[in-house]
């Protein structure tokens, strides 16, 4: 069995690497930073999971996005088997895209206004109402994620040096939906199945909510002592769980985590859809199943699914 895995963080890969480790399934490791594509060789016979972030450019990787493109292109052309494929890249990098596929889908998100560019903010901003929050296209890690409670305020940041340029140029208005509890929820799914639900303290993370174990160091590479923002939503069931199963499947999501947020009047809103999601380690140690095995178990039975049929 060959699994070739395509990432650019080295840093989120430790539970992965494990995981294969336990299972004893042999991997290799691309990089979505550097390579060089033979567009007239064949690509190696493998089941290969591509883990491309919205975030790479934040890591001085710009071109990893398009580098992706390239490569899933040419795997693809030649028939190889890609969990998170082509079309998932462009879910990731695109919230625009993720909001418009949901809402399509029947899943309520927030109301949103996409401006490209830095001169049409301020109008936007005036026929939304206030509090709003402002967040990147490609975002990932909370970028470009802010609230502002007045115009006289966003009129301040959008003209000053704290202004945020977008990756893509594209700068998202968003309703501000204020969770009822404090706290927001992510449901994992591995192979269109749901594994399970975490909280995260919106009260205290705001709006950066990374679950990864890499995602709470310092500045210096030191652990952040403090309690983890994540916690384990214990026997969560809700229909929203089928929503996003059928949405996986609609668009082809076979590992994801969907984040929402449950409002004082009701709404089950959905905000963001992570394709390359990574685990909790607090969390990871006391959930019924473990995100990073269930993958690995989902790569052999699709190896053993492709090659069978080979």
């Amino acid at each position: 069995m060959n699994v070739i895995v395509l990432h650019e963080n080295p840093d989120w890969f430790p539970p992965f690497a494990a995981a294969f480790a336990d299972a004893g399934v042999a991997y290799e490791e691309w990089s979505l930073t550097t390579g060089t594509i033979d567009l007239d060789a064949a690509p190696p016979d493998a089941v290969f999971w591509n883990r491309l972030s919205a975030s790479a450019h934040t890591r001085d990787h710009p071109f990893a996005k398009d580098y992706t493109r390239a490569l899933l292109d040419w795997l693809e052309a030649h028939g190889r088997r890609v969990v998170t494929g082509r079309s998932v890249v462009e879910l990731e990098v695109s919230k625009v895209r993720q909001l418009t596929a949901l809402r399509a889908f029947g899943i309520d998100v927030p109301r949103t206004v996409a401006v490209i560019g830095r001169d049409d903010l301020l109008d936007a901003a005036a026929r939304l109402p206030t509090p709003f929050i402002t967040k990147h296209n490609q975002g990932g890690k909370g970028l470009g994620v802010r609230r502002f409670d007045d115009l006289h305020s966003f009129a301040a940041y959008v003209s000053s040096a704290e202004f945020e340029t977008p990756v893509d140029g594209i700068t998202l208005l968003q309703e501000y939906v204020p969770p009822r509890d404090g706290f927001i929820t992510r449901v994992e799914t591995v192979g269109y199945e749901h594994l399970y639900a975490i909280t995260a303290d919106a009260a205290r993370g705001g709006f950066q909510l990374c679950p990864a174990d890499a995602c709470e160091l310092d500045e210096h590479g030191r652990p952040v002592e403090v309690a983890s923002l994540f916690a384990l939503r214990e026997r969560f069931a809700h229909p929203i769980i089928d929503a996003y199963l059928g949405f996986a499947r609609r668009h082809g999501l076979e590992i994801a985590g969907f984040e929402f947020i449950e409002t004082a009047d009701g709404r089950v809103v959905t905000y963001d859809v992570n394709t390359n999601t990574n685990y909790n380690p607090e969390v990871e140690a006391i959930a019924p199943a473990s995100g990073p095995a269930a993958i690995v178990a989902y790569l052999q039975r699709v190896f053993a699914e492709t090659y069978a049929l080979a």
